[in-house]
C-alpha cells in the first residue's frame, strides 16, 4: 500500500495574487526611456560622403560618417538600442551600475548613455585600450576596470555585475537583437534613404567590419526584409576569429592573441555574429587598414580610425573588381569613429615600428589603384 504524499507547508488554494508593480520604478523607468529616445529626436542623421574617384571608373563609392554622433562613433547607436532593449526588458534599476565588457568606443557610448539616465557605469577593458577612450569613458562620467587578457572581459564583466547586483549588458550577445532591423530608422534604412537620388541608388555592395556583429547582421537582414539585390561584406583584421568561423561554419574558432584594429575583430565568434547573413568576407592586414586611414586622409581631409581603414581597403578592392568587369554600379561602407582617439597608435611611427607594421607596400599599393583602378 503506497503512502499518502507529505504536505510540505501551509496549504495554499488554487487562486494566487502576487503584484510586483512598482509606481515609483515605473516613473523613472518611463523618464529614462524618454531621455534615451529624446537624444535620437534631437540628434540629425549622420552624412554621407562621396569619396572622389576617377568618373570614368564608372564606381561611385560613399562613406557613411558614422563618428558624428554625439559620442563619435557608429557605437552610439548600438548603444543606444542596447539601453532601450536593457531598460523596457526591466534589467537596468535605479541606483545599480551598468556593466559592459568593451575594447572602447562602445563603453564611451555606453557611458554617457548612463549618464543621461542617472546610473553608475563600470567598462571592463583591456589594458592596452586607447588612452584618449579612457579618458572619454571617465569624461562621461564612467570608470574602467582593467584586465591584462581581452578574453578575460566576459567573465569580469559578469562577476561584477553579479557582485553590485548591477546589470551586465553584454553587447556580443544582444548586440543583433536589440536593434530594429526592419526600419526604425536604423542604420541600413538611413542609408538607403541617403542614396536615394544618387546615380546608383542600390549599392552593389555594403562593406562593414564587426566587433560584435550587430551592424552587419541589421545591414544584412534589412536588405533581404526590403527585397534588394545588395551584397553585404564585411572586412575582418588580423587575429579575428569571425573570419575563420564564417569560412569554414565554425563557431568554435579562437585565436591566440587579440586584434591590434580596436573595435573590431574578437578572440571568439561572438553570439552577435550572424554567420549565414554574411554574403562575402576579406581578412585585411593591419598594414593594408593603416594605409587606407592615410590615403583616405588625403582624400578627405579627415583622420578616421584603422577600423574604418579595414572596411575601406575590402570597399577599394570591391571597386577594383568592378572596375575591371566593367560594372559600373555604388558601394558604401562606414566611418566608424575619429583618427584623434588613436594619436598614439595608428598615426604613430612609433607605435608602428614597435609592432612590426610595415605600411610601405600597401601605400605603393593604394597610389597604383588611383592611378589604374586595379588594387592587385
Amino acid at each position: 500500500m503506497t503512502a499518502p504524499a507529505k504536505q510540505v507547508g501551509p496549504l495554499v488554494s488554487d487562486e494566487e495574487d502576487i503584484n510586483r508593480y512598482d509606481p515609483e520604478y515605473r516613473r523613472w523607468l518611463t523618464d529614462a526611456v524618454r531621455k534615451v529616445q529624446a537624444d535620437a529626436n534631437r540628434s540629425s542623421d549622420t552624412h554621407l560622403f562621396q569619396v572622389p574617384l576617377p568618373l570614368a571608373w564608372g564606381v561611385d563609392l560613399y562613406l557613411k560618417d558614422e563618428s558624428s554622433h554625439p559620442t563619435g562613433s557608429l557605437k552610439h547607436r548600438l548603444a543606444r538600442s542596447l539601453f532601450l532593449h536593457a531598460l523596457c526588458n526591466g534589467w537596468i534599476r535605479p541606483g545599480r551600475p551598468v556593466i559592459e565588457a568593451s575594447s572602447g568606443s562602445t563603453a564611451v557610448s555606453e557611458a554617457y548613455f548612463a549618464s543621461l539616465i542617472g546610473v553608475p557605469f563600470i567598462a571592463v577593458m583591456a589594458r592596452s585600450t586607447s588612452a584618449q577612450k579612457v579618458d572619454l569613458i571617465k569624461f562621461h562620467g564612467g570608470t574602467c576596470h582593467f584586465v591584462d587578457n581581452a578574453n578575460e572581459v566576459y567573465d569580469v564583466a559578469s562577476g561584477l555585475a553579479e557582485k553590485t547586483g548591477g546589470h551586465y549588458m553584454d553587447q556580443f550577445t544582444y548586440a543583433e537583437r536589440a536593434t530594429d532591423w526592419r526600419g526604425n530608422n536604423n542604420i541600413a534604412e538611413s542609408i538607403f534613404e541617403q542614396m536615394s537620388m544618387e546615380q546608383h541608388p542600390e549599392p552593389t555592395w555594403i562593406v562593414a567590419t564587426a566587433g560584435t556583429g550587430g551592424t552587419s547582421a541589421t545591414l544584412a537582414r534589412y536588405v533581404r526584409y526590403t527585397g534588394r539585390e545588395t551584397g553585404i561584406c564585411v572586412a575582418d583584421p588580423e587575429n579575428s576569429a569571425f573570419f575563420p568561423g564564417w569560412r569554414d561554419h565554425d563557431g568554435t574558432v579562437t585565436t591566440q592573441v587579440g586584434s591590434r584594429i580596436e573595435g573590431i575583430g574578437r578572440q571568439r565568434v561572438e553570439a552577435s555574429f550572424i554567420v549565414s547573413s554574411i554574403d562575402r568576407m576579406m581578412r585585411v592586414p593591419d598594414a593594408a587598414a593603416i594605409a587606407s586611414i592615410l590615403l583616405l586622409e588625403q582624400l578627405l581631409g579627415r583622420r578616421t580610425g584603422a577600423s574604418t581603414g579595414t572596411s575601406l581597403w575590402a570597399a577599394l578592392r570591391l571597386v577594383s573588381e568592378m572596375v575591371a568587369a566593367g560594372k559600373r554600379g555604388s558601394i558604401v561602407s562606414l566611418i566608424c569613429d575619429p583618427g584623434e582617439r588613436y594619436l598614439d597608435k595608428y598615426y604613430s611611427d612609433n607605435w608602428l615600428a614597435e609592432n612590426g607594421i610595415d605600411i610601405t607596400p600597401y601605400r605603393q599599393r593604394l597610389e597604383d589603384f588611383m592611378r589604374t583602378g586595379k588594387l592587385s
